[in-house]
Order: C-alpha cells, then structure tokens, then sequence
C-alpha cells in the first residue's frame, strides 16, 4: 500500500554529530531531515553520534519535518548497535545504506520490530543493486519497507563512471528506481547535488528528477532547499489544468465519456487520476504549510 500522500520535496541530510546543525535543521523549509550517523560521521564520533540522534528524535521539536535516521550498515562495527538504539528512539523512518537485495531489506526490517510505527528506507546505490531494484521494491509487501533513495555517489563510485552535469551514465538506474518504486507504492527520492554553490546546475538537475518522476531529492544544504521544494511541487500550469480536467469530467454533460479535449490537449481518464493526485499533491503542500 501506497505511504500516505505528503510532501517529499526535500530530505536535507544532517550530520548527528553536530548539535547545532541539528537544532538548525528544526528550523528548515525541508520537508525531510535526515540525521546521519554514516557518510558524514568520523569512525571515532559514531557512537557519539548514534546518542545525539536518539536524543534529538526524543526531543522533537521538528514540527511538520519526517525525521529519519540513517544509520550505519549492518556489517560495519556500528550497524547492529545502530538499529537498536534508533528502534528505541522511534523516529518516522531508518535509512538502510547499500541495500543490494530483497533479503537486505529483510534483515533490516526484522531489527526495527520493536518500532512499530517506524518505516524502512533503502538507499539504492552499488551496481549488484542496479539487478535487483524489482526484488527489492517488491520486498515491501512482507517488510516495513516504504522508500527508496537513490546515492548516485557510491553508485558512481563502484562504476568508476563520471558525475557529468546531464548524469547521463545514471539516467537509465534512475528511472528504473522510480518505476520499481511506482509498481510497489514506495515513496522514492532522488540523490544529492554535489556543487554546493551552482545553483544553475542544481536546477537542471531537479527539474530532470521530476521530469523522471521522483517526489523530492535528498540534499546536502540548505541552500539547496527553495529549489527542490519549488521544483519538485505541482507546477501552476501543469495544476491549472489538473483542476480543468477534473471539472470537466465531473459535468453531467460528460458522463461515461472516455476522453475529452481540454484546453487543446486529449483528457483520458489515465490522465484523470494523474489531475486528481497532482491536486491532492498540492493540497497536502498547503496543509502542510510547506
């Protein structure tokens, strides 16, 4: 079942190690925080780490923001400690990193059973991954399994590939992680912009996540955040039109019609339902406050 409709426009990393980042990020326009307990923790600050995070999830104060926790892999000296101590805390989700396979989700899934409302996301970001997306999307029926973020960094790490500005050795992975996630009901995220300050580019590559059909994109600071979060809501254009079709199949007059002209443009009812959640998308970036 499809996670409940709410905006994921932007998850805006923060290292756990760092109190006032964190006490930052309670103040954020992202709609994501995720603290980090790997990529952007020393070894000798995780278990330091690993404490700052569970105390800031018990804290709260993140208001309307998810608050997930990405820890370290099992395997690692830290994964294990790692997953008890978040199932504790309970925060909305656990990010899994390098999940390669169905039974990765699993062995995660089973760790976090004394966190019930707690949800699973996998980070999909090594090649053996990129051979079993279907597998691994499919593993939500039976896991708690709700989303997937893409780490595009390892992925070219492990394909020794360039990061060019059009990711064009990544396009084809990305949008089979999308359509993987789309055939499961996950919620799924585009990777990290790595130039901090080429805003210009930072753009080209949001408006190719959404054109692809990611919710949001996971991001590395937050000046990165009124870009995402403008790029990946409903354009007006696009909801303008949303609303014209969806009254005009609601008239009395177009009753059992299978398709209309809208606008100049064909209306069938594929793109009906495509109107009806672009609309509730936007309706929940109002409630939200986002």
């Amino acid at each position: 079942m499809e996670p409940p409709l709410r905006p994921r426009r932007s998850a805006l990393y923060m290292p756990a190690s760092n109190a006032r980042a964190v006490e930052k990020a309670r103040t954020l326009a992202c709609d994501v925080v995720i603290l980090d307990l790997e990529d952007a923790v020393a070894p000798e600050a995780k278990t330091d780490a690993r404490d700052a995070a569970v105390a800031a999830v018990k804290a709260g104060g993140f208001g309307r923001r998810e608050v997930v926790i990405r820890v370290n892999a099992l395997g690692t000296p830290w994964g294990v400690e790692d997953l008890r101590a978040v199932a504790d805390a309970a925060p909305d989700a656990v990010l899994a990193p390098k999940v390669s396979s169905a039974s990765d989700v699993e062995a995660y899934s089973s760790a976090l059973a004394y966190a019930p409302a707690t949800q699973l996301w996998a980070m999909i970001e090594t090649c053996p991954a990129m051979f079993a997306l279907e597998p691994i999307a499919r593993s939500a029926e039976g896991t708690r399994l709700s989303g997937l973020v893409m780490g595009v960094n390892d992925l070219a790490k492990e394909m020794r590939a360039r990061q060019t500005a059009d990711r064009a050795a990544f396009v084809p992975f990305l949008a089979m992680t999308v359509a993987a996630a789309r055939a499961n009901g996950l919620v799924v995220l585009d990777g990290v912009h790595n130039e901090i300050d080429d805003l210009a580019a930072l753009e080209a590559v949001c408006r190719q996540g959404a054109d692809l059909g990611f919710d949001g994109k996971s991001v590395i600071h937050p000046s990165h955040l009124d870009i995402c979060n403008r790029l990946f809501s409903p354009p007006d254009d696009e909801l303008a039109w949303a609303r014209a079709v969806v009254e005009a199949f609601e008239r009395p007059e177009n009753a059992g019609r299978g398709a209309l002209r809208v606008g100049g443009r064909l209306a069938e009812h594929l793109h009906l339902d495509q109107c009806r959640r672009l609309i509730a998308t936007a309706a929940a970036i109002e409630a939200a406050g986002a």
